[in-house]
């Protein structure tokens, strides 16, 4: 029997090394090179088109747990990601062309494998072959149309994406490299700011032109990608308790902690690109340069990749999915990704793990499993296949039911996570 896989994202790309890897034929439809969305520029499997950082590897965050869980069961996401990194700090950040290249020849390696470079307009759900939708959150076209019928609509937010420059346009004279608080090897480079800088900044943003995005809701803006401009129409300190916050960072130059500071977050291996972190945007082109240059040490900022703004589709999981992401209605259907309701590159791929777990056993004649509830991933699965109203979701503590105060969670919940996904592995073989 083959598996179809739509879309070779990180969720599309985990389902497929989960299945070649045990010799399972697999059939990948990837729309690009013929077709790229508003945010796809890569002709590559597995683009990361936002940040490129995977997010903290300590065990004392839920992603970092999560991460721990997906090496378990042996993540190819990870796997190229801890390949192909760059410095930034406890942060797990990636060389996004490498990173991708890395994913594109470990799944074209199999025999096993066909890739159709065609756009899927619908399915025929012949019950002799397994489906996967893992069209990412960018589904769009007679696909989206097909879809929604199929699941009874979409739900959406609006997400965006911060600017990259060129590293050889910072003047390092007025900016430094350092960690907060000291931590880590300096992988930052930070742009300060004095009180009078920050205000006319302020001010420039707040009153800079936007694009406008068809049906955009403030409502619909998702928390951990909010534009920059946005967060600033909270209040002329919003910024300095968000993305522009100075704690933990001392100028050199000063001894002093700058009244405010802009990070900037390594692209690639050798430094040429750099990302500005938290600075999400949806300010037309020209606004963003002037405004950008504004920053202290990017007076010549070169811009490579400019911020955008996109609408992100998810599916109503709780009414479509089983417990195993798999249709309700149609048994050889699934589905994985942020198409599914998860938020973020790391939860996005480790569904796929899952889904591919459980089409092994669907073709093996056994019973589906779900993970335990106990696990990071088990927690994220379970809310968003029951949850009665679904927001998208990252990992968090307060998805893993366990008794314990915040501080004894955070010192201790990876262990318990850990050992009930071992349990979960030993169980499976």
């Amino acid at each position: 029997m083959i598996v179809n896989i739509i879309g070779a994202g990180l969720a599309g790309v985990e389902v497929a090394w989960k299945l070649l890897n045990t010799g399972v034929k697999v059939r990948i439809f990837e729309q690009k090179p013929k077709k790229f969305s508003t945010v796809h520029k890569n002709p590559n499997f597995g683009e990361l088109v936002c940040s490129n950082s995977l997010k903290s590897e300590s065990l004392n965050n839920a992603e970092g747990i999560l991460k721990a869980e997906m090496n378990i069961l042996d993540s190819l996401v990870l796997k190229c990601a801890y390949r192909c990194r760059v410095p930034a700090g406890k942060a797990l950040a990636v060389d996004r062309d490498k990173f991708s290249q890395c994913i594109t020849e470990h799944i074209l390696s199999f025999d096993n494998v066909e890739v159709i470079r065609e756009e899927i307009k619908s399915i025929d759900l012949k019950e002799d072959e397994i489906w996967v939708v893992a069209t990412g959150p960018t589904t769009d076209g007679e696909f989206a149309n097909w879809l929604s019928n199929l699941t009874g609509g979409f739900l959406n937010f609006f997400d965006a994406v911060a600017p990259i420059i060129s590293g050889d346009s910072i003047d390092f004279n007025k900016c430094f490299f350092a960690d907060r608080y000291g931590k880590g090897t300096s992988d930052y480079i930070n742009c300060p700011m004095t009180k009078e800088e920050y205000e006319r900044f302020y001010k420039e943003l707040i009153n800079a032109e936007k694009i406008e995005m068809e049906d955009f809701d403030r409502k619909l803006l998702f928390e951990r990608c909010q534009p920059i401009e946005e967060i600033a129409k909270s209040g002329e300190k919003s910024l300095l308790f968000g993305p522009l916050r100075p704690v933990g960072l001392i100028d050199p130059r000063t001894g002093k902690m700058p009244y405010a500071i802009i990070q900037l977050r390594k692209e690639d291996e050798n430094g040429n690109m750099y990302n500005l972190v938290g600075f999400q945007t949806r300010l037309k082109w020209p606004q963003q340069k002037r405004i950008i240059r504004l920053i202290p040490g990017l007076e010549n900022a070169e811009i490579l990749r400019y911020g955008v703004m996109h609408r992100n589709t998810y599916i109503d999981s709780p009414k479509v999915l089983d417990e195993f992401l798999r249709h309700k209605k149609f048994q050889n259907l699934f589905f994985a990704g942020q198409i599914t309701g998860v938020e973020g590159y790391v939860e996005s791929a480790a569904t796929g793990i899952f889904v591919g777990i459980n089409i092994l056993r669907f073709l093996e004649k056994k019973e589906l499993v779900a993970l335990p509830t106990k696990t990071m991933l088990g927690a994220l699965l379970n809310y968003i296949t029951t949850s009665k109203q679904l927001k998208p979701m990252y990992a968090n503590f307060g998805l893993v039911d366990v008794k314990m105060g915040k501080k004894e969670k955070r010192e201790k919940l990876h262990k318990i996570c850990l050992e009930e996904m071992k349990k979960f592995l030993y169980m499976l073989k």
